[in-house]
């Protein structure tokens, strides 16, 4: 495609005599990451042009198409890049990537991932324009999730592709992000339904996800016709009984979000059960979590950025949330820590390549994305930089 002109984002906030850590400072570096990734983009037509990783010790994207479980978050980091800057160029990009997403709104469902796909780009679109072409593609996108919900079960369906290999109902917890679409769904739409489906499906996870010290497993099977729990187990952790990190903030996220839309009292209670213990066993005062809690590599294996990054911005509402007053400074003050730890030279990409952060991990048992740039790590290190602004703008 054509070069698009980058001209430098002027810095509206500048570091103050105290040294506060400045949350718009760091939003406009990655407006000016952002930049230089779509100077390297493909026009569209011309294949794969969505990023979605940059491996350690290279500078180029891994580009996938709209069918890939990540690709909203460009589209939706962009979404709260124009929030954050106010720069027409980054709603113009948006909006191009989201076209190629409209699809999913149409086919068939796939896997659980279209709340990952459509809410981060869709979602964030409509927040910031009311279009009602983005409605309608995120309520249609909404009904098609729930074709995989199993009423015997009570969960959504995670894998489809899995169930043979399995032999099993597969429900994994990354599944709870994608309960947000249902629940704005069934409250902007027509379809109500698709709240009692989220709730069922909230818990049920609550209920057989976890172990009793509140860790996660990273999956669950199910006996289709029964319903019945077969066996927890990992896919992306260590082994079956560990905290894998970043299934452990996929938790803390979605826990929260369940309360910000049912106000049920159980999910703040659980959401807090599930952070306690998370933020009990960081393994030190960067906040920056190993890729599994319980390896036995630990302190000779790699960290996840993404993992902090999605706790960092659950954290930052969940502090909304709780009654406690020591409760809320506490998650504030550890929020604020993990984005400042994520805004350190150690962490941003910076000059390494054109992402904003370093050091995430996807998928270490077989070795897919171990220490890299990862889209959905950018994605939610850039909402919790808003998150932080907006807290520090009400203070």
């Amino acid at each position: 495609m054509k070069k698009i002109l980058t001209t430098c984002i002027a810095i509206c906030l500048t570091w103050n005599v105290n040294a506060q850590f400045n949350p718009q400072k760091e939003i406009d570096y990655c407006a000016t990451q952002a930049l230089k990734t779509i100077n390297t983009l493909p026009a569209d037509g011309q294949g794969n042009n969505i990023p979605r990783s940059i491996e350690k010790d290279k500078t180029a994207w891994r580009l996938v198409d709209y069918k890939d479980w990540c690709s909203g978050f460009w589209s939706g980091a962009l979404w709260y890049l124009y929030e954050g800057t106010k720069n027409p160029l980054f709603k113009e990009q948006a909006e191009r990537f989201d076209k190629q997403l409209k699809p999913l709104s149409q086919e068939k469902a796939y896997d659980h991932d279209l709340g990952f796909q459509i809410f981060c780009s869709y979602g964030n679109g409509y927040r910031l324009t009311a279009n009602s072409t983005y409605k309608k593609v995120i309520l249609a996108t909404a009904d098609t999730l729930a074709t995989l919900y199993n009423p015997k079960v009570g969960t959504i369906l995670s894998w489809p592709r899995e169930v043979k290999k399995f032999g099993a109902h597969n429900t994994i917890i990354d599944n709870m992000i994608n309960l947000e679409l249902l629940f704005w769904a069934a409250k902007n739409g027509k379809n109500k339904k698709l709240y009692k489906i989220a709730e069922q499906h909230a818990l049920t996870t609550m209920k057989n996800h976890f172990r009793d010290d509140y860790t996660s497993y990273h999956v669950v099977l199910y006996d289709s016709l029964t319903g019945k729990k077969i066996k927890g187990m990992t896919h992306q952790g260590y082994a079956d009984h560990t905290m894998w990190a970043r299934g452990q903030s996929w938790a803390i996220y979605g826990f929260t979000m369940c309360y910000q839309f049912t106000k049920n009292p159980q999910f703040l209670d659980f959401a807090q059960k599930v952070t306690d213990v998370y933020l009990k066993n960081l393994p030190d005062n960067t906040l920056i979590p190993y890729w599994d809690f319980n390896t036995p590599e630990i302190p000779n294996t790699t960290r996840d950025a993404s993992a902090a990054a999605v706790t960092a911005s659950a954290l930052f509402d969940l502090a909304n949330y709780v009654k406690s007053p020591q409760k809320k400074a506490l998650y504030l003050a550890k929020a604020k820590k993990m984005v400042e730890s994520l805004s350190s030279a150690e962490y941003q990409s910076r000059k390494v390549n054109n992402a904003f952060l370093l050091h995430s991990t996807g998928n270490r048992p077989i070795n897919g994305e171990v220490d890299a740039s990862i889209i959905y790590g950018d994605y939610y290190y850039i909402e919790s930089l808003l998150k932080y602004k907006k807290l520090l703008k009400h203070q």
